[in-house]
């Protein structure tokens, strides 16, 4: 069975998952399990996140390069806006290890021949869309607050911020419209991810189910975004490299999340039929390096027989 292990999620049925009620203690058994499965697969996760630090110096550089002072916080803020799409490849390893798989880091890019890949890119798409508005209303604040001009440095914008009303009014406000952010991208993408890495459902489907999830345990999952906000804080502080661990340890709870809060689906897997690679001649030279050659196969000597 040389293709059991790629991403199979059931076919799809239209019919809403079935969302289970938890409490605020399953979390501590969520995040023991997601600390575990970091434990036995350190190399791999750390691997995949390494982004997350880098994009966070360039982030830095870039803020301070040209001048854009005023969206550092929304910046680092919106990284919890776009955090599921990171982790999807977190995911997939917990699910791997859940069910005994092998967990090597290229698994977590399976993702690319799921039949849910669709789906995973439309809700992908909705969060980034989320976090480019978030950023312009963030930066229309600042600017009622404080008008087009730029601060001189980081220290000037601090003590703007900090010592005038203008800076408390901007506190306020952004923060007060980055939560209602906060709570519409956790709704909308608590379970979505990792569901559509089990099931073949659409992203439709997996965005009601999320939703119906945060509607049924309100307080669990309120709790749940407190619990990942204060991680990528701490994990923020030092130039994002803490992200590189705090990251995968809430990217695989967020799937046994998934598992406790969504009723799981029982119906066999769908067998995985990849398509034929084709072969490539050296006399299509350069083109074979990227397409497969146009010729008819030859045929297989064994069906000759």
């Amino acid at each position: 069975m040389p293709h059991d292990d790629i991403i199979t999620p059931t076919e799809s049925t239209g019919e809403l998952p079935v969302v289970c009620s938890i409490a605020p203690a399953d979390l501590k058994d969520v995040l023991a399990k997601g600390l575990d499965d970091f434990r036995e697969m350190p190399t791999h996760v750390i691997f995949l996140v390494l982004l997350y630090p880098i994009v966070g110096i360039l982030l830095f550089r870039a803020t301070f390069g040209y001048q854009l002072i005023p969206l550092l916080y929304p910046l680092a803020a919106g990284f919890a806006l776009v955090g599921p799409i990171a982790a999807i490849g977190l995911y997939e390893l917990s699910r791997r290890r859940e069910l005994g798989m092998d967990t090597s880091w290229k698994h977590a890019f399976d993702v690319f021949h799921s039949p849910s890949l669709p789906a995973i890119g439309a809700v992908g798409l909705l969060l980034l869309t989320l976090f480019v508005v978030w950023i312009a209303i963030a930066h229309s604040i600042y600017v009622a607050n404080f008008g087009y001009a730029e601060p001189t440095s980081l220290t000037a914008f601090a003590l703007k911020v900090l010592t005038t009303p203008q800076g408390h009014n901007l506190i306020i406000l952004g923060n007060a419209v980055g939560f209602i952010f906060a709570v519409l991208a956790l709704s909308l993408s608590v379970v979505s991810f990792p569901l559509l890495l089990d099931r073949n459902v659409g992203a439709a489907i997996a965005i009601l189910t999320s939703v119906k999830a945060v509607l049924k345990n309100p307080v669990t999952m309120a709790l749940w975004g407190l619990i990942v906000a204060f991680g990528l804080v701490i994990g923020s502080l030092p130039f994002f490299f803490g992200l590189a661990v705090v990251m995968p340890v809430l990217g695989h709870a967020t799937w046994h999340l998934y598992r406790k809060v969504v009723e799981p689906d029982l119906s066999p897997r769908p067998e995985y039929r990849p398509r034929p690679k084709g072969h490539r001649y050296g006399a299509e030279f350069p083109a074979s390096l990227f397409f497969p050659s146009s010729r008819e196969e030859p045929p297989d000597r064994e069906e000759e027989k």
